[in-house]
């Protein structure tokens, strides 16, 4: 199983993921911030260093992907999955740290690498207010950090409440007010719930398919019939030649 854990800046993130893939026997994979040349550049200078962090993000996000698609043994949690990085990305555009042939180039990468990607089975939204996002943010005490401000965490917050809502059209999407933690019995009860009525749905597809092909066969089978019965008396009522 496939779970990724959304939110923004400060949510509790990398905290959840790795507790929840050490609770459930998953593979905890991080996101790629640690290494990341641009980070601290970025946050002190948006306009020159946007468009080179969201590209840098882009391609070690997707190269993450890949390797929980095809090289994880057994289940994964994610910490913030690719699909989240259009968010940063489009944001920085609107708010001009971003110019319009550098968001092309991301968006032509981006819908391109979209192609080659699988939805996560369950994406778990860990709902913050920004405020509470902001002072946990503090206290962790990244110094490539220091520049995050409320206004910023506010407009990512309305960003995310967006995707989620778009995100619910194509996987399964399990909301959790982590302003405060829950314990993890408690969120692995609700990620439990949330998968059940899926595994129902998947174990009975095999049945709503049959129904269908029993219904579309009848149907064809209607239409041969009326089709035959017409050739027949269209064949009944012309003169026979003697």
């Amino acid at each position: 199983m496939f779970i990724g854990i959304s939110g923004i800046i400060g949510a509790g993130k990398s905290t959840l993921a790795q507790n929840l893939a050490k609770h459930l026997g998953y593979e905890a994979f991080n996101e790629p911030v640690k290494d990341n040349p641009y980070l601290e550049d970025f946050y002190t200078d948006m306009n020159r260093w946007g468009a080179m962090m969201q590209i840098h993000l882009l391609f070690r996000r997707f190269e993450q992907h890949q390797q929980i698609v095809w090289n994880s043994k057994k289940g994964a949690v994610q910490d913030r999955t690719i699909y989240e990085d259009s968010i940063f990305a489009r944001m920085l555009y609107e708010e001009g740290f971003i110019d319009q042939r550098d968001y092309d180039t991301y968006l032509g990468h981006f819908n391109l690498m979209k192609r080659y990607l699988v939805y996560p089975d369950l994406l778990i939204y860990l709902r913050v207010d920004p405020e509470t996002s902001l002072q946990r943010i503090a206290e962790r005490g990244r110094k490539a950090e220091v520049g995050i401000t409320l206004e910023y965490m506010q407009k990512l917050h309305e960003g995310y409440e967006e995707f989620i809502e778009e995100m619910n059209s194509y996987t399964q999407v399990q909301i959790l007010n982590w302003n405060k933690f829950l314990k993890m019995e408690e969120v692995v009860d609700l990620i439990s719930e949330k998968t059940r009525a899926k595994r129902k749905f998947l174990r009975d597809l095999p049945k709503y398919w049959a129904i269908f092909i029993i219904y579309f066969l009848m149907n064809l089978l209607k239409k041969a019939v009326g089709h035959l019965t017409k050739e027949i008396g269209s064949v009944g009522s012309k003169p026979w030649n003697s």
